[in-house]
């Protein structure tokens, strides 16, 4: 095995079973401070962690706990142009303001977790780390459906920010399918996921690269096909990862939507104007990781 063969492996490895216990730890602790708020004995509501945590991709070096707490009294919604007649019901109960919602969770946390409750964010809610626990993201959020016809709908999250604004997310899609695409990839797709986030880790570490996004790495690993993942080493399977990544990003992106690239969830795409990241830094990144791991001529 060479050495870097050898690097590779160990970087497929999720956290340490002791960062996995503070992990688990930090959830339950969530958990038993919203079952505990007095407010919350009226709210329907999903507590589920999502993220890196929830998909087993993290790393030590970024395994915090991203937390939802949503909403179901209420579900909010959009559509195609389809009519859907008089199928929904428009809501009044308790919960239909979200800056309730926000507070009643802070308040929530703080009863449990006192000055370690950051509510500086514009989006969650930050429960900072202990000895026994780690970083925690918590986001208040509620039910949402896109219709495509009143029998059919996706179903997400929307999220507001404290200005007003909201955004959508998927994180049961994401979690299912990268799910369905690690068994495909006989475990194998996990496991490059984390390959490349300590790749980021280590270039950023030493200045070779700037900082990419956790989720934006699980989604270029995502979208690399199955076929990629059935090498006989790491170092063959890295390279076709960053090989097809740089490659297949070359250009603009396609003016025929069945060619993009989706986010993990396969509901939004991951090119977009209003995306924080670009397919130039996914290129950037995946040339940085071939000359940082010396990988040689392509």
């Amino acid at each position: 095995m060479t050495a870097l063969e050898e690097k590779l492996a160990g970087w497929t490895g999720p956290s340490s079973a002791t960062e996995q216990d503070r992990q688990d730890r930090t959830e339950r602790m969530i958990r038993e401070a919203i079952n505990a708020h007095p407010a919350f004995q009226t709210l329907s509501r999903k507590v589920y962690a999502k993220g890196s945590y929830a998909n087993n991709t993290n790393v030590r070096s970024e395994s915090d706990v991203d937390v939802a707490v949503e909403c179901t009294n209420i579900f909010y919604y959009d559509k195609t142009s389809t009519d859907l007649g008089t199928s929904i019901t428009p809501y009044s109960g308790e919960w239909g303001d979200p800056q309730r919602l926000r507070d009643e969770l802070i308040a929530a946390l703080r009863a449990k977790f006192g000055s370690d409750v950051d509510t500086s964010g514009s989006t969650a809610i930050q429960v900072h780390s202990s000895s026994a626990r780690v970083e925690a993201d918590v986001v208040p959020c509620f039910e949402y459906r896109y219709y495509y016809s009143a029998s059919s709908w996706v179903e997400g999250a929307r999220v507001y920010k404290t200005d007003g604004t909201h955004v959508e997310n998927y994180s049961s899609r994401q979690l299912t399918n990268g799910r369905a695409k690690n068994t495909r990839t006989n475990q194998a797709y996990k496991k490059t996921v984390r390959i490349l986030k300590r790749l980021e880790n280590a270039m950023v570490a030493d200045g070779s690269h700037r900082e990419a996004p956790s989720f934006f790495l699980e989604c270029l690993v995502y979208n690399c096909p199955d076929s990629l993942f059935a090498t006989s080493t790491w170092t063959a399977t890295v390279k076709d990862v960053l090989t097809h990544i740089y490659t297949s990003l070359d250009g603009a992106e396609p003016a025929n939507d069945n060619d993009r690239w989706l986010e993990v969830n396969e509901t939004k795409f991951l090119f977009h104007t209003s995306q924080k990241w670009t397919r130039k830094d996914a290129r950037d990144f995946a040339y940085a990781g071939w000359s940082y791991l010396g990988l040689g001529d392509a």
